[in-house]
């Protein structure tokens, strides 16, 4: 008799899709490089790319598309969200839908962006000799999950004009600030440069988060200073966390787990700790480490409620500096020392209850 335990488990209607695109697939917690990720040709998009379906994420996924140089990707639209992150390049993505002005954004390495829901898109290089290369993080294996159907997700007509009308400015208008360590725009020109504000709450670094194209989706820039790391965590599934700047390295683990993994990364390097999986990211560079994070997690606006009892979770879900194992700052400070530096953090000024005060009291607006 077989055991039903034992036999695999069958292809999902997103495993098969993803199957007959034909482009390489990877499975991982880590890549190293995406600049220099093995992608292969993708007919239906016109260029080439691959999958990363890293960190056993179910909510969502990520993928690698290049343009050619002097060329085009063919027009799509689809019912799922995709985040959009220039990891090299220059070129411009035209943007349209029923009843609706076309618009078209220029971007360069660096640059973020969002095709509106459903909404046609199509990308273009504007190097006649240099290719460009996109990530994408998406909420496809949700959409297939519900709809099962690559014909519906990819062939749907509807225009959701809530989220775009065909408006002049909608990649022009720079946005603006929604809330502490929140801002609204469609369009972030590089988040290399973009300047962000302090948030000690995870330890000494600044970030700020990215409310686009009206999505559910979110994302989120975090820097934090030479010889310093960030406190241990973990939230729930989907974030996609790509370094744009430094060297360090990242522990990821479960509770429980006898051991951490850990990764080396730098710039164009990503990671993705699964669901309830802690992380921690350590710098080991001689500048500021700076990463940019995508993920599913809520629109701050028509989510108010959800992402104050995120908020309100950080005191469970994150472990203190007083309250962690002594050997992972012996470790940081072993690894410091091969490049002779010495740790720069006084982990007193960092207690969480100290930083609600501060925000309490209007010092971090």
């Amino acid at each position: 008799m077989t055991d039903s335990l034992t036999k695999p488990l069958p292809l999902t209607a997103y495993e098969r899709w993803q199957r007959q695109e034909g482009v390489p697939i990877h499975h991982a917690y880590y890549v190293e490089s995406l600049y220099t990720l093995d992608l292969g040709p993708w007919a239906r998009k016109g260029g080439s790319g691959a999958y990363l379906n890293l960190g056993k994420q179910e909510e969502d996924d990520a993928y690698v598309v290049e343009i050619p140089p002097g060329g085009e990707l063919i027009p799509e639209h689809h019912l799922f969200e995709a985040l959009l992150f220039v990891l090299s390049g220059r070129g411009a993505t035209s943007v349209w839908a029923n009843g609706a002005e076309r618009r078209t954004v220029e971007w360069q390495a660096g640059s973020l962006f969002s095709p509106p829901l459903n909404c046609w898109y199509q990308h273009f290089n504007a190097s006649g000799s240099e290719p460009a290369r996109l990530l994408a993080v998406t909420g496809q294996p949700k959409a297939f999950e519900t709809y099962r159907s690559p014909e519906f997700i990819y062939g749907c007509d509807w225009t959701f004009r809530d989220r775009f009308g065909g408006e002049e400015d909608y990649f022009k208008d720079p946005g603006r600030r929604l809330m502490r360590l929140c801002w609204r725009t469609n369009f972030v020109p590089d988040v290399r440069s973009f300047p962000l504000e302090e948030e000690p709450e995870r330890g000494p670094g600044f970030n700020m988060k990215f409310a686009l194209a009206e999505n559910s989706m979110v994302a989120h820039v975090s820097e934090f200073p030479i010889a310093t790391y960030k406190k241990a965590h973990r939230h729930g599934p989907g974030a996609y966390v790509i370094i744009l700047g430094g060297e360090g390295y990242s522990r990821l683990w479960f509770e429980g787990d006898a051991e951490s993994m850990r990764v080396d990364w730098r710039d164009g390097s990503v990671l993705s700790p699964s669901d309830g999986m802690y992380h921690q990211h350590f710098n080991t560079g001689r500048g500021p480490a700076r990463y940019l994070a995508l993920r599913p997690g809520g629109h701050p606006e028509f989510g108010a409620a959800r992402h104050q009892r995120h908020e309100d979770q950080r005191a469970v879900n994150q472990i203190e500096y007083q309250e962690e194992d002594p050997a992972i700052r012996e470790e940081y400070e072993a690894e410091l020392a091969k490049i002779g530096l010495t740790i720069q953090l006084n982990t007193e000024e960092y207690r969480l209850a100290d930083t609600y005060a501060r925000v309490a009291r209007g010092e971090l607006v």
